[in-house]
């Protein structure tokens, strides 16, 4: 096609269309349109002239126009031959040639139905034809097939296994899709692609699992050929391949392969394996990757090994199972979360690891434990009192600089700092390379933009392990962080995990898909719950304490619920939800104030004597507890409640310890101490601080005294006391003002947990929904549930 006109320029095959008028027993091709007229009926037929029916011609032209065929100048096309359709009368094309597929599908039908006679020419490349085979070829090399070859046969190449016997993360495989059509081999990943994009139900893992396997699919090949293919493979390549097929940034040809993606190919046999019927497949140079497959989903029943001499302590079994799996990724070059409950003995497994690698000879670079600051000299008395022979180095206070050097010089196996001095001494850290990186509390780093989340991505080190109770607290995006911390690209980038995982999962409801990331990210982490491993530990009783706000604090409530409703309305009628963050947050900071206290408002002078329901039952039940011999920490995310609580301790003359962020690192073990020992009876807890890592095994009693929509956070309060060790039953009270925000809050806990249970593995189908419903639930009067308002 000449590079002007309507149509051009197009390149390569251009199929065009002839129209013969058939008038008694010929059939001719008019140069000319037809006029618009009628014919003269005084007009006979001899065989040297014809009666045009002009009308009849006009109106069939007008229906090749609908079906979008537009005449085509001869002169606009350029031949390789002689023209062999030179006065052979008008051409008709289409604007684009890969609409003849859909043109031969969907019209020609309806012009047969109106009496229209159909030929097609040999070379005619639309018609639709069947896959008669299903070829799939890994390579360590080069593609088999390329989208710009469409006719390329898929030529087998050398397979070597040699390159999977270490897992080296910067590996690259590649997987070639090829289906057999009329003897040739044409890449099928373009066209699976295609069918992506133009029939949503396949971007839906739910629909594509439900679909009948039997089905023909049509798909499109460059240049507009028609396939059908059965909806059997297609769907085993979609379920394992999903999110590779929709890769914006992906170029023509195989698709890319990192040993992380090998499950994808032991998902795409099993699926293909349960095809009935159909088109025959074949898979090759793929033994290897099954293998490495197998090897990653064994992570988590891997060999035992012994607990390592010198150890301050005896491992428990399931301890020992976790020193075996992180003993099992260091040897195979993997990364991991190791994510039991809180309470279990995280920080002992570790140690236990790092004793073994000091005595096999492996620990010839120090090991970089990265804590929350209120951990850090609790990690340094573990470390002293469990793996006695690891030389530790704190980096903390004026003399980091020289520890540094230290350790450069070879006189540290074990290298502890925290979060916010990881940035802060990031090129000192830079010039320093690691055996082990661990992230203690890994959660910390769940916004991926955050200084030190940046700090802890770029530090050099062989092998790399999280470390937390709550690896999913909030959003997937906090999964997305750690793991892009520990594999880069396991999961894609930001924005295309966002796309392609977090939206269909946490807004959409996709179970299918989230059981699919489940699967995805399991091999990696490993989890044990208390219930599971610790069928000694005492049992936890939790005990809802509703309260009911009464005069002035009710007023105050209802009044500052009122503003907070109307103001909400008026951000979300404006910017939606998605950007009225900043304003919801602060709508429900306020609210949740009142229930604590009125007097945690920053409105301007309070008067004095306002009811105070939470101080009045702390203040009732509080020195009773302590009477019947109770050792008792009261948590609370305010650390201004803790001081109005510390207030009233005062006057009841009950001593009491504080531990929040204002309290100083070097005196947090002192405080910690004096509790454990049993010096003070009460201890007063900020989340922030006290919610992770602690030890607090002499407390008996638990006091929540303000509950938040996220369960984890709860938990890991009830840890510090419900864990290892804990020989005694533990009681916790949950304060809860009946009817307000917090009694909401707790009917959403149970959804909220359900989005980390199908990650971790509890409930593979479990997803979770939060809109303007759920909002303006936890924004009604006083007294109305959650479930009721949602209905109404």
């Amino acid at each position: 096609m000449r590079a002007h006109g309507l149509f051009g320029p197009r390149g390569g095959m251009v199929t065009v269309a002839q129209i013969d008028w058939v008038y008694g027993q010929g059939a001719q091709r008019w140069s000319t349109p037809a006029p618009v007229g009628h014919p003269d009926d005084e007009l006979t037929y001899t065989p040297a002239h014809v009666v045009r029916d002009l009308v009849a011609e006009s109106n069939a032209l007008e229906i090749l126009r609908e079906m979008g065929l537009l005449p085509l100048r001869e002169d606009a096309l350029q031949w390789r031959a002689d023209n062999p359709l030179h006065d052979a009368g008008p051409l008709w094309t289409l604007m684009l040639e890969e609409s003849f597929g859909d043109f031969w599908a969907d019209q020609a039908p309806r012009l047969q139905q109106m009496g229209w006679t159909l030929r097609v020419r040999p070379g005619f490349a639309h018609e639709s034809v069947p896959v008669t085979a299903w070829r799939f070829i890994v390579s360590s090399e080069t593609g088999e097939v390329s989208a710009r070859e469409v006719a390329a046969p898929l030529l087998p190449r050398p397979f070597s296994s040699e390159i999977f016997d270490g897992l080296d993360p910067s590996g690259r495989w590649l997987l070639s899709m090829g289906i057999e059509v009329d003897g040739q081999t044409l890449d099928v990943a373009p066209m699976v692609a295609d069918l992506l994009r133009r029939d949503p139900r396949w971007a839906d893992a739910q629909q594509v699992e439900r679909m009948d396997p039997h089905a023909v699919i049509s798909l499109r090949a460059p240049g507009g050929r028609r396939i059908d293919a059965m909806a059997g493979p297609l769907k085993a390549v979609v379920l394992a391949l999903l999110d590779l097929l929709v890769d914006l940034k992906r170029k023509e040809g195989p698709l890319p392969l990192s040993p992380w993606d090998a499950h994808r190919l032991e998902s795409l046999q099993t699926g293909l394996q349960t095809l009935d019927g159909g088109a025959p497949w074949h898979l090759s140079g793929a033994g290897g990757v099954l293998q490495l497959a197998r090897r990653l989903r064994a992570a988590g029943s891997v060999p035992p090994v012994a607990a390592p001499g010198g150890l301050g302590l005896p491992l428990r079994a399931y301890q020992l199972q976790g020193v075996a799996w992180m003993q099992y990724l260091r040897q195979h070059g993997l990364a991991g979360i190791l994510a039991d409950d809180m309470g279990l003995g995280k920080t002992a497994q570790l140690l236990a690891h790092l004793l073994i690698e000091q005595q096999q000879g492996r620990l010839d670079l120090p090991a970089l434990v990265v804590v929350p600051t209120s951990l850090l000299f609790n990690w340094q008395q573990e470390a002293q009192r469990i793996a006695p022979t690891l030389r530790v180095r704190v980096l903390h206070g004026q003399q980091r600089a020289q520890h540094v050097s230290a350790v450069a010089q070879g006189q540290a196996d074990l290298v502890l700092t925290t979060y916010p001095l990881l940035w802060r001494d990031l090129d000192l850290l830079l010039s320093l390379r690691f055996h082990l990186l661990v992230l203690d509390e890994a959660q910390t780093i769940k916004n991926a933009a955050a200084r030190s989340t940046a700090a802890a991505r770029r530090l050099h080190a062989r092998h790399r392990l999280c470390m937390t109770g709550t690896p999913l607290e909030n959003h997937l995006g906090e999964l997305w962080s750690q793991f892009h911390f520990l594999m880069p690209g396991f999961l894609g980038d930001a924005r295309s995990f966002a796309r392609l995982w977090r939206k269909p999962i946490e807004q959409q409801g996709e179970t299918v898909r989230a059981r699919l990331l489940a699967q995805r990210v399991r091999p990696f982490i490993l989890r044990r719950r208390k219930q599971d491993v610790l069928q000694e530990l005492p049992a936890r009783i939790e005990i809802v304490e509703r309260l009911q706000l009464q005069g002035r604090q009710r007023d105050l409530y209802e009044s500052v619920r009122i503003a907070a409703d109307k103001q909400v309305r008026r951000a979300l009628e404006r910017r939606g939800l998605g950007s009225s963050q900043v304003t919801v947050m602060d709508a429900l900071l306020k609210l949740r104030q009142v229930c604590c206290d009125p007097y945690l408002l920053k409105q301007g002078r309070m008067p004095r004597g306002l009811e105070r329901a939470k101080i009045e039952w702390l203040c009732d039940t509080l020195p009773s507890l302590v009477e019947q011999g109770r050792r008792i920490l009261v948590f609370s995310q305010f650390t201004s409640m803790l001081t109005l609580i510390e207030a009233q301790l005062q006057t009841l003359q009950l001593p009491c310890l504080m531990l929040t962020g204002d309290t100083e690192p070097a005196a947090r073990s002192g405080v910690i101490a004096r509790f454990q020992r049993g010096e003070v009876p009460l201890m007063l807890v900020s989340l922030k601080v006290g919610g992770v890592g602690l030890n607090l095994t002499a407390a008996d009693t638990v006091v929540l005294a303000d509950p938040w929509w996220n369960p984890a956070v709860e938990e890991q309060a009830i840890a510090r006391a419900h864990r290892l060790g804990q020989t005694r039953q533990v009681v916790v009270y949950k304060l809860v003002i009946e009817g307000s925000i917090e009694e909401r809050l707790l009917e959403l806990q149970t959804r909220k947990s359900a989005l980390a249970d199908g990650m971790l593995g509890r409930d593979d189908t479990a997803t979770i929904k939060f809109g303007e419903e759920e909002l303006q639930a936890l924004l009604a009067p006083l007294g109305a549930g959650i479930a009721e308002k949602i209905l109404s």
